[in-house]
């Protein structure tokens, strides 16, 4: 747009009328990237085609139907049309509140997890992992950016139910990844070249010169994290990782070595039974392992905690009967919402024994439970 803008538009009005001068406007925020600009220029657009107020005067909730229908579809047009230029320009922060306010996720979690580490790194580290937009690819940019360290801190503080998996999944591989990458420099100055193995093991096995008193690889805490983490794991891949840095744990001098909270004091031993018996290997011996472990603690808190390990190991094997009597031995002073692992009740009712189910109602006069261990054993729901 060449001259005076403002005589521009007033000769557009004189000659083309009110939606010529508007469409002048909005090319002329397009071209200059005014895009917010061009944002209302568009509002101001269905207004007038609307016959309201060119200059908008109190809320979209102000307007009667079917008008507001109307403008709230004009005003999703324009952020999508305005996020979408941002998004062309390749900046991801300026055109998320366009399209976070239309409910459009998808757009941004896509155009972020093609994202490389940059100028607005932090801006999408953001919108990505603290908003949840991406929450994986914002951990992958964290980790980038300021190196597991942070991202484990994250992980942690700031627990994500619906993505935890493929995030964890993320923080192990890296951890392996840097693990290996370290021991393989660590053989290749020793040996005098670089070794072709790319797994923990076959890196250690038969080089016990690599754990002197004082040498570790990673930060221990790193790895004492990542396993401690690694146990709610689902994907068998990652666990095996885990199991990994079980096993380089366990080759580290006592300098390295802290006593674990219960049931899991010697770190490294402890949690590799556990990943095993998660990977259906050796179930019956970590059971047996884990049960000890109850009965020898001093404590009556660590007796719980050591108790709700055990509870969900046997959950996640289906082993529920077993659970419900772990859980009656040792957890029944536990309130229920104060759990870390299922009740007594929801194991019976994982069990399918509506008949304990009404026992154990009857016996703790809780009338609710026992009405649903009755219609449940009557048959008129079925079995979880």
């Amino acid at each position: 747009m060449s001259g005076d803008p403002f005589d521009l538009i007033d000769a557009a009005v004189a000659s083309g009328g009110a939606l010529s001068a508007l469409e002048l406007l909005a090319r002329k925020f397009i071209a200059e990237k005014q895009y917010p600009r061009l944002f209302e220029a568009r509002l101001m657009q269905k207004r007038h085609e609307l016959g309201l107020p060119l200059i908008q005067l109190g809320g979209i909730e102000d307007l009667p139907e079917p008008e507001r229908g109307t403008y709230e579809a004009g005003v999703r047009q324009a952020a999508r049309e305005t996020g979408a230029l941002y998004l062309g320009d390749g900046d991801i922060p300026h055109a998320w509140p366009y399209f976070r306010a239309i409910g459009d996720r998808e757009t941004i979690a896509s155009a972020i997890a093609a994202a490389e580490p940059g100028e607005q790194i932090e801006a999408l580290i953001d919108i990505a992992l603290g908003q949840r937009v991406h929450p994986r690819k914002g951990l992958e940019l964290m980790i980038a950016q300021h190196g597991i360290c942070r991202a484990i801190t994250y992980f942690e503080q700031f627990p994500d139910l619906e993505n935890r998996e493929e995030c964890l999944i993320l923080l192990v591989r890296t951890l392996h990844s840097e693990l290996v990458a370290n021991l393989s420099y660590a053989i290749s100055r020793q040996e005098g070249q670089s070794p072709m193995a790319n797994s923990i093991p076959s890196l250690i096995t038969g080089r016990d010169w690599l754990f002197g008193e004082f040498d570790a690889y990673v930060d221990t805490s790193h790895v004492i994290n990542v396993i401690r983490f690694a146990l709610d794991l689902e994907d068998k891949h990652a666990m095996r990782l885990a199991l990994e840095l079980c096993e380089y744990g366990a080759h580290l001098s006592e300098q390295f070595k802290m006593r674990g909270e219960p049931p899991f004091e010697d770190i490294y031993r402890d949690h590799a039974l556990f990943l095993r018996a998660l990977l259906g290997e050796n179930l019956d011996a970590a059971i047996q392992h884990f049960r000890a472990k109850i009965v020898s603690q001093d404590d009556p808190i660590r007796e719980i905690q050591s108790a709700e390990v055990l509870v969900g190991l046997l959950v996640r094997h289906e082993r529920y009967s077993e659970a419900v009597e772990i859980s009656l031995e040792h957890l029944s002073s536990v309130p229920a919402n104060q759990t870390a692992c299922p009740t007594v009740f929801q194991l019976c009712q994982l069990a399918d024994d509506s008949a304990r189910l009404k026992e154990l109602a009857r016996e703790r006069g809780d009338l609710l439970t026992f009405a649903a261990g009755a219609i449940r054993a009557n048959g008129y729901c079925t079995p979880q």
